[in-house]
């Protein structure tokens, strides 16, 4: 760990956390043809100042014009977090039903609803790791929707800067020999390369069969040789907030992954995702150009 690494500051990324299910929890409002995510828990599970403000959005005056809002200072946005999450959904739930994991572990977990919405996921163990903020709201967001914590979900505190996340998951029981589903959704770009790769050392001893999901940022969007349109959000996240630090380029994926025995299955464009689950909606928005989804297996 380097001097600059054991100061850094990872609060700003945990200020983010409600911003994906708030999407989720807005978009219930659309008829369910139109959804990507069937979600009843996203609004139950936010803060209860999010919660109200989400409920007004129920007119589609003021929905609509939330969601323009969030397009102006993300293009594709919208259509991003709701398309990444029904990926990662549908990879979970297949490798669930087929027997080739036998734990999950959700890395910076956030609002996150789907190891508790997902019936395909009640009989699995689970880890929800991320920051002590966080997983306090959290844990009070999951009491209000559904009454307590199950019993198959284990909430974990980490600081993924300073702390190990093998030994941090091992003292809460994470048995490390049980092949599991890694999640790893919208948590890199925050981080810096020496945390990023200390994740992968973890995941390096994961067991042969594992399958991870994570998105990543550009890395040509993080050094700012290439904005995509975004300027002014590269200011904000990169430059003035200083929340954003770390991406990855798509031709060096394999490669990374390769170092720490993980095997590269898809690296999706989120065009690529919009086509598959947005298009067939019917619903026209634009496709978040500054990141993308992977999906890998422990080879």
């Amino acid at each position: 760990m380097t001097k600059t690494d054991e100061s850094f500051d990872t609060s700003g990324a945990a200020k983010t956390g409600a911003g994906p299910t708030s999407v989720v929890a807005i978009d219930q409002y659309f008829p369910s043809e139109q959804r990507i995510i069937q979600d009843d828990l996203a609004v139950q599970i936010l803060p209860r100042g999010d919660r109200f403000f989400i409920k007004l959005m129920r007119i589609p005056l003021l929905r609509n014009w939330m969601i323009q809002l969030a397009e102006k200072e993300i293009k594709g946005v919208w259509s991003g977090f709701l398309c990444r999450k029904r990926y990662i959904d549908e990879k979970i739930v297949a490798a669930v039903e087929n027997g080739s994991v036998e734990a999950i572990v959700n890395l910076g977990a956030g609002y996150d609803t789907r190891v508790y919405r997902l019936p395909e996921l009640a009989t699995v163990p689970v880890w929800e790791v991320d920051q002590p903020v966080s997983i306090e709201t959290k844990r009070n967001g999951v009491i209000n929707a559904l009454g307590n914590v199950p019993s198959h979900v284990t909430l974990v505190t980490i600081n993924f800067v300073t702390q190990d996340l093998g030994e941090v998951l091992q003292a809460n029981g994470y048995a490390s020999d049980k092949k599991a589903f890694f999640i790893w959704e919208a948590v890199s770009q925050y981080l810096t390369e020496t945390a990023v790769r200390q994740t992968f050392d973890f995941l390096a001893r994961a067991p042969l069969g594992s399958q991870l999901t994570f998105t990543y940022v550009l890395k040509d969007f993080i050094e700012g040789k290439n904005f995509y349109g975004q300027e002014k959000f590269y200011q904000r996240a990169v430059i003035k907030g200083k929340i954003w630090h770390f991406g990855f380029d798509p031709a060096e994926v394999a490669d990374f992954l390769g170092e720490y025995g993980w095997r590269l299955v898809e690296d999706l464009s989120y065009e690529e995702l919009g086509d598959r689950y947005m298009k067939p909606t019917g619903r026209d928005l634009p496709s978040m150009e500054i990141e993308r989804m992977v999906y890998a297996e422990k080879v």
